[in-house]
């Protein structure tokens, strides 16, 4: 018997499995280098490998008889963007990177791959063809947990589960839901690499569920094509990956605001007395949301008509525009299904923009709303038709777009499209209508950001602008509990938008408990759209006057928190790093998260630790604050909490545990009833002192909030602020840098330091003495600061 080669030794060591021939009939013939690929030959097809970046290398198996498909609907990043060799050796050849090292093994046949030297992932029986799914298979460690797959609510750790790749809704979804809009083939390991699985057709996606030690990829047919991403840490991960599909666009700065929405608005006059009574209680808003009614007067029958219903709405154009004058954007509900009874179903069939069946007829099918074609946007005239209807409506003073059952939530397997059948191109349905749409902006609206809300995508959704929510979850206290764990897979493949229906959607449910906690939670997910079946209001504004003043309070801090939750948003739009961020990212190395997958403590952002409330009548919270040796701080009573452990608090009703990381810089805006009035020329700026931190950094990013790529052309400004703590003195920076075709603001702060225990000795700004108050109770610093426009501004603290 052959000797095992000392890296495939450590590499089963490491996995507790034995050494595997990737397939018995399999067997090495000979490579070559083709321009940095490496080709290998073997008795039933070739192994294609190529480099992306140092961090990135893609493998394509093409069985024999088959030619290697190029196309991939998900990846944008150019391959050979980084050196590498090839080498043969002591019975191996080996593609190497400065990140990753790819080794075949030719006999037994085996291919892994190593990171920086260490070991990452290896095929198990690699390539395999069972009835009708071809598979790829990979021995897994047995201390890995596994994320991704797209959205679904299983548990943090989602390994033991086979899931299926096919979007489809799950209608009424509690605190479980094994398959949801997005199917992404991705797999997210403990050990910090991700394997991508380059194609769409419906399959499974099988995350050790047989507890051998195997992850499976199980596809109908297409590529079998895969990139293995690895990074030094999560952030790298993040960063690494969402080169690979594309980077998140920065959508308009309304879409942070409130929405009001619900299903829904039957006419005109009702929406106006709707937006009309957000701005008189004071409770701010931004944008109001249509539903199936602006097309139609009832649920079926209509769907398909996708332009004003004018009995309801006579004078939509002049609705909307009063709307914008009040600072309120509109947004309206499309579906890709027209109905035969529809008014543009004709048209649909005249222009051929419809599926087929397999004699070029439209193909028509009955679901719940009716009987039904389906616009088939993988032909270019389809999506001129869609689009043109799109621009139409934009004309008209439609902001922003809604588009629903864009999984689609009916597509019979004998519709045919113009690239393929429906099961081949079902799972990126929904992300080419995002495209189209984002497309269409491109070309025809250059200078501004789309708004594209949708519920199904694909692995690269995001680079169109998709902001994607977790569907028609159940009110209940059980929807709310799925929320957390939904959104935070999502970020972690590059979906960083995913949110929810912020009370609950499915159900006429009145809990105003349930209701206050959701909206006290939706403070800290990246889109604030309470949205619910009609009987029992979503809009703060219809409930009891105790729980519109909850939710006014959690709308307030929305608003004022848009200063950190817009910069958040510029840093995944540069780097994918989402907003809401697993505390796994945080504290990777913790005996506590290393064991247990948590979902109910979060990140938001850089700087803030949540624990929102999910259970009814809670009188404890437990809170993993991480990383020892840290400090968190109460974000409502500066009250200090250690790093590294476990701890139980007690939550209140009028706010859900919230702590703000010891170092930290948290800019704060006045609460405005609308972004329209949102300015950053007068801020709050917090900071939170610990002398145990000796330095610390952060920032502001700002623009006009809609132009499109505003940072790439310069339209920017950002603010770096940065502390220095040695021998009792506090040196506080806050330095502009304006982008290159801005013209810079003058901004004052007023600089809250906390946690500060005595009175200063000193406080100079500028290296001048300036007043301050100091309040012993609070333990806080107050120092208004005078404009810094160009130059750099250093406060000096002496304590």
């Amino acid at each position: 018997m052959k000797p095992i080669p000392h890296a495939v030794l450590a590499l089963c060591l490491l996995a507790g499995l034995p050494v595997h021939a990737q397939n018995a009939d399999r067997t090495y013939l000979g490579y070559r280098n083709d321009n940095g690929t490496l080709d290998i030959a073997t008795s039933d097809g070739r192994y294609l490998i190529r480099p992306y970046d140092a961090n990135i290398v893609e493998t394509s198996f093409v069985p024999r008889g088959e030619t290697f498909d190029p196309a991939s609907h998900a990846v944008v990043l150019k391959p050979g963007q980084a050196q590498a060799t090839i080498r043969e050796a002591d019975g191996r050849i080996q593609l190497v990177t400065d990140g990753i090292t790819v080794t075949v093994e030719k006999s037994p046949l085996r291919i892994s791959y190593a990171y920086k030297g260490k070991p990452l992932v290896a095929e198990k029986e690699g390539y395999g063809h069972a009835g009708e799914l071809e598979s790829i298979e990979f021995a897994l460690a047995g201390d890995e947990a596994l994320y991704g797959a797209g959205s679904r609510a299983v548990g943090m750790n989602r390994r033991g589960n086979r899931f299926r790749l096919y979007n489809r809704a799950s209608y009424g979804f509690g605190n479980r839901a094994d398959q949801m809009g997005y199917g992404i083939p991705m797999a997210v390991s403990s050990h910090k690499y991700a394997i991508h699985f380059d194609n769409p057709q419906a399959g499974w996606l099988d995350f050790d569920s047989r507890k051998d030690g195997t992850l499976r990829y199980e596809v109908m047919g297409g590529r079998k094509t895969y990139q293995v991403i690895a990074g030094d840490d999560w952030a790298q991960l993040m960063d690494e990956t969402t080169r690979l599909t594309g980077r998140q666009p920065l959508p308009p700065r309304w879409a942070f605001g409130n929405f009001a929405s619900r299903f829904g608005y039957h006419d005109e006059a009702e929406a106006r007395a709707v937006v009309d009574r957000f701005i008189a209680d004071g409770i701010p808003l931004d944008a109001i949301v249509f539903d199936l009614y602006w097309f139609g007067k009832t649920v079926k029958g209509t769907m398909g008509n996708l332009g004003w219903d004018r009995d309801s709405f006579p004078h939509a154009e002049a609705m909307m525009a009063d709307f914008d004058r009040k600072g309120v954007k509109t947004v309206l509900i499309t579906e890709p299904f027209v109905l035969t009874t529809s008014r543009r179903w004709q048209e649909a069939v005249q222009q051929g923009v419809l599926a087929t069946d397999a004699q070029g007829k439209p193909f028509v099918f009955d679901f719940f709303f009716g009987n039904t074609g389906l616009v088939d946007v993988f032909k270019p005239q389809a999506r001129d038709w869609f689009w043109n209807i799109y621009k139409d409506l934009k004309a008209g003073g439609a902001a922003g777009w809604w588009g629903d059952l864009g999984e689609p939530e009916t597509h019979p397997s004998a519709a045919r499209h113009a690239t393929g059948t429906a099961d081949q191109v079902h799972n990126i349905y929904g992300h080419e209508w995002a495209k189209l749409i984002a497309d269409g902006y491109a070309r025809d609206f250059p200078q501004e950001r789309p708004f594209i809300l949708m519920r199904s995508g694909y692995s690269g959704s995001q680079r169109f602008g998709m902001i994607p929510w977790s569907g028609d979850v159940q009110r209940g206290w059980g929807g709310l509990q799925s929320q957390m764990e939904i959104a935070l897979q999502m970020g972690m493949q590059g979906q960083a938008y995913m949110h929810s229906d912020l009370g609950g959607f499915a159900g006429p449910v009145l809990d105003d408990e349930l209701y206050v906690r959701w909206l006290q939670y939706g403070v800290f997910q990246p889109i604030f759209r309470p949205h619910a079946q009609e009987e029992v209001p979503a809009e703060a504004i219809f409930r009891t006057p105790a729980v519109k003043a909850l939710a006014r309070a959690a709308i307030r801090l929305r608003y004022a928190m848009l200063p950190y939750n817009y910069t958040a948003a510029f840093d995944d739009s540069r780097s994918g790093m989402p907003m809401m961020r697993p505390v796994l990212f945080e504290d990777p190395d913790n005996e506590f998260m290393s064991t247990t997958s948590i979902s109910s403590t979060y990140l938001w952002g850089p700087d803030f630790l949540v624990a929102p409330v999910t259970e009814p009548g809670a009188t404890r919270k437990e809170v993993f604050f991480p990383r020892k040796g840290s400090v968190w701080f109460d974000f409502y009573t500066d009250e200090p909490h250690h790093g590294g452990i476990l701890e139980t608090v007690t939550p209140r009703p009028d706010r859900i545990p919230t702590y703000v990381r010891a170092g930290a810089f948290i800019p704060l805006a006045q609460p405005v009833q609308s972004t329209r009035d949102y300015s950053t020329a007068k801020l709050d700026l917090h900071y939170w002192h610990d002398a145990g931190v000796t330095q610390a950094q952060g920032h502001l990013y700002d623009d006009d909030g809609h132009t499109a790529h505003a940072f790439e052309t310069g339209k920017y400004e950002l603010v770096r602020f940065s502390s220095r703590f040695a021998d009792g003195r506090l040196a506080l920076t806050v330095a502009p840098e304006p982008g290159a075709a801005a013209t810079p603001t003058a901004r004052t702060f007023d600089l809250k330091v906390h946690n500060v225990a005595a009175k200063p000795r000193a406080v100079q700004v500028g290296g001048k003495a300036i007043a301050y108050h100091w309040d012993a109770k609070r333990r806080v610093l107050d120092v208004r600061l005078p404009a810094v426009r160009a130059a750099a501004l250093q406060v000096v603290v002496t304590l």
